[in-house]
This record gives C-alpha cells, structure tokens and sequence, in this order.
C-alpha cells in the first residue's frame, strides 16, 4: 500500500493467583502456554504485551501499557479460571472490543490420570469466559468470545484472530491517515453529503480539503522520466487500450500518476472523495481526461478513491480493501428480470485487483452527466461469491453499515465502458432491491470479492456501529 498502517493488538493472559502457590507447576505452565498464543496473533500486527495478570494491580499496569500504545483491539487469553477483577482494569478505560479467547490446552481430559495441577492448567479455560462477559456487559464494553483448543490445532480459532487483526487494521487506517476532498459532492446528491466535523467525532477519520486548481498543478514539478517511463510501463500493464497504447500514449497520464503517489504520501491520505464540474478546459480539461485511470492506479495501491464526491463510499472501498483485499465501487444499475439477477456496477476508477482479467481503457466523448469526455475504464470482476457494502446515516448523524453477500455469475453485460457485474442473491433480485433500499444505504457502495459480511460484523463491533444485514 502507499500508506502503510498495523494494527495495534493489546495481547494480555490472566489466572487466578490463588492456585500458583498452591500448585506451583502452573507457573511455568502458564508461561509457556501464553508464548505459545502470543505466536498465534500475525505478524502483520503489533503485538502489545501485557503479560499474564494474576492480581488487580498486574490488570491496571496492563491498562496502562494499552492506553499508551493506543490499542485498536484487545485479545485476552483465558488461562483458567480467574476472577473478573484480573481482566477489568486492563480495559476499563479503553473505547475498543475485548475478545476473549477460551483456549483449551488438550483435546479431552485422561479422566483417570487428571490431578487438580493438570485439570487447572491443561483443561479448564472455559469456566470464567461468562463471568468476563457478564463485567464487560456491565462496564459497557464491547466483547466477543473464540473457544477451541490448543492440541492438534485449531484453525477455525486461528482464522477469527486473523479475522479480528484484519478488522482492527480498518480502525488502525481510519484513525491514522486521512482523507482527502477534492472540490464537493456532485451538486444535489444530497445522500452524500457529510459533516467532516462529525465523521472525525465518530469514525476517527479527518478530512483534508484540496481545490482542484492545486490538482492541476501537482505534476508541474515531475521530471524524472525514468519514473515517468517506469509508472507508463505499470498503466500499460495494468490496463489494455482500445486501439493500442504506448508508452508516449500514456506519458502524461504517468506523469500526474506519479505526482499522485508522492501527494499521497505527503499527506499521509487513505482515502480521497472528489468530483469536479468546471469547464474542463487547459490544464483542468487534461487532467479531468485521465482522472479516471490515474485514481484507478491509486486504488490497485490500497488508496481507495471515490467518484461524486462521495466520502461514505470511499470508506466502504477502503475497509473492503483492508479486510479483503479489493473493494470497487459500483451502484445498482438494471434489473434482469428474465435472469433474476441484478446488474449492479459504476463508470469511473476501479480496483484492478478485483478484475478476473486485463481491464480496459478507452476513450469517450462525454462522460455521462459530469464534465467534459476523456479515459473510461472498465473492470471484470471475478464470478462466484460477492460482497457489498454501503455506508449510510440516520437523522442524528449516527453511522451504520449495509451489507449483502451473493454470487457474480457468467453472461453477457453492458460494453459502453462502465464496469458491472450479473449477481444473483438468495433473496432474489426484486426484494433484494426493496431490503437494500429500505435500509437506506445512499446509492453508491462497494463490492468486493468473496464473502466478508463476518469480518464486517467484527468492524462494526469496532467502531461500535450497528449493521444491517440484508442478504448472505
């Protein structure tokens, strides 16, 4: 990615310091079963030790050590039985998911040969997960539960850790880069407008404000060709032209390209909203012609760049990004009423990571109902299983999630050059048009490859949004 961001995972064990007196094996027990877990959180991640806490004071020092390193997410391992007063203070003062892993160390217990040293430290984890959940619910916090065990392996347990890490890398992005909003939301789509005030209050994400004017000049310093001709070679490979390209075709595109790279860098942006509706004319009117594919470029990098202006599907493309690893924009288009299905995709920039082959590019007089006419580019998603996700508000600027799981299938589509996709959901095609639009959604959102409405699920629980679910 361009903007690099890890998640930071707040990784603490804890017991009851009553048994490790009395049976003094468990110490070098629970120290080796707790290096072990450590070794199971990705190395994607940073891992914030906190230890194993087996009194209040060990939990509050463990506090400490999280609200200073800003934790997206804690992960608490259950070694045995301990008291709630072991785990509350770590979190007490933290806004983040605790999730609580019940880790068993052996499959079933040798019934005959069990003393109370190995029943505690081998095979009783999962006695205090209600207790914790029952202080968390109190305390207001939000909470999830892994159960399964350490013999043999577990990938199911390894693969919800993976699952969380993955969702607290979203938190991680939002709060640490930010977005950028170049001119406004297309003039009356007033489903996207937004409070960037609010959205930083809510969703941690700050919005830098850019004037096209400032765009048009960012590639008038660019000199180097041998960059230049590199990041030509990266569009020509990305992309196939109608009509051929080379490139000289495609030299000034590479060259605003490259000046977008080094903007996003500067900026430390993640994100860009923009829209522009001028007179497209000099140096406005070459940009405004290659914008599509320069973003799209920005976009196969992890930037996720929305057209209209719209910063809520910005931000659907870049938690699908994160989570999955491509997240296109796209909207409802038609329905097939024959087929059942519904044709749902967008004109403008996309994720080539998402396209099952070579995207196009080709040239058209008019952009439909913006400015001007230049570079469309087309994307080929993959068939098979598809998710979408929209973002929306109610009345009281409250954030919420809309998400759809189905499946892309073969057959034909529209050629005019706007990317689209055949998917068929289990609902069908007409309630799934009334249960997506009842949910309010606005009429843009983000689609990517695959199933994810269960790490959406644990985003949301993240930054504490509700979801509504319309189909999977």
């Amino acid at each position: 990615m361009l903007v690099e961001t890890r998640a930071r995972i707040g990784v603490f064990a804890i017991a009851l310091g009553a048994y490790l007196p009395q049976f003094p094996s468990l110490v070098p027990e629970f120290e080796s079963q707790y290096a072990d877990f450590k070794k199971r959180i990705p190395d994607t991640v940073d891992l914030i030790d906190g230890g194993i806490v087996t009194t209040k004071e060990q939990a509050v020092s463990a506090g400490n050590v999280f609200r200073a390193a800003d934790v997206d997410l804690v992960i608490l391992q259950l070694l045995t039985y301990a008291t709630s007063y072991n785990m509350l203070p770590a979190v007490r003062d933290l806004d983040v998911p605790v999730v609580l892993v019940n880790l068993q160390k052996k499959r079933a217990p040798d019934y005959a040969n069990t003393d109370t040293a190995a029943w505690l430290g081998e095979l009783y984890a999962c006695g205090a997960v209600g207790e914790m959940v029952a202080d968390l619910e109190r305390a207001g916090k939000r909470h999830a539960v892994i159960t399964g065990v350490v013999e043999g392996g577990d990938p199911h347990a390894d693969a919800e850790i993976l699952d969380w890490c993955r969702a607290a890398q979203v938190r991680r992005r939002f709060r640490d880069t930010n977005l950028a909003q170049i001119g406004r939301p297309y003039p009356g789509m007033m489903d996207l407008y937004i409070d960037e005030t609010n959205l930083y209050h809510r969703m941690w994400l700050y919005t830098k404000q850019f004037d096209w004017e400032k765009m048009w000049a960012i590639a008038d310093g660019i000199t180097d060709e041998a960059a230049i001709r590199a990041k030509a070679q990266d569009i020509l490979d990305t992309f196939e032209i109608e009509g051929g390209g080379t490139v000289e075709t495609v030299w000034e595109m590479a060259r605003y390209v490259v000046a977008f790279e080094a903007w996003v860098k500067e900026e430390n942006i993640a994100f860009i909203a923009s829209h522009y509706d001028g007179f497209a004319q000099g140096k406005a009117g070459v940009l405004d012609s290659m914008l599509i594919p320069a973003f799209s470029m920005l976009i196969k990098q992890g930037v996720a760049c929305a057209v209209e202006g719209d910063i809520k599907v910005a931000m659907a493309m870049s938690i699908l990004k994160t989570i999955s690893g491509t997240g296109q924009l796209s909207e409802m288009y038609s329905i097939d009423f024959d087929e059942d299905i519904c044709i749902i995709g967008h004109s403008g920039s996309g994720d080539a990571d998402i396209s099952a082959k070579k995207p196009t590019m080709k040239i058209v007089p008019v952009f439909h109902g913006k400015t001007g006419g230049g570079y469309l580019t087309q994307f080929y998603p993959h068939l098979g299983p598809v998710t979408y996700l929209g973002i929306t508000q109610d009345r009281d600027g409250r954030f919420k999630f809309v998400a759809a799981e189905g499946v892309n299938e073969d057959g034909p589509i529209f050629t005019f050059g706007d990317t689209n996709m055949r998917t068929r959901f289990t609902c069908g095609a007409r309630e799934f048009c009334d249960r997506w639009s009842e949910a309010g959604p606005t009429h843009h959102m983000a689609a990517a490859s695959g199933r994810h409405i269960d790490t959406i699920l644990k985003v949301a629980k993240i930054f504490d949004v509700p979801v509504d679910i319309i189909t999977r």
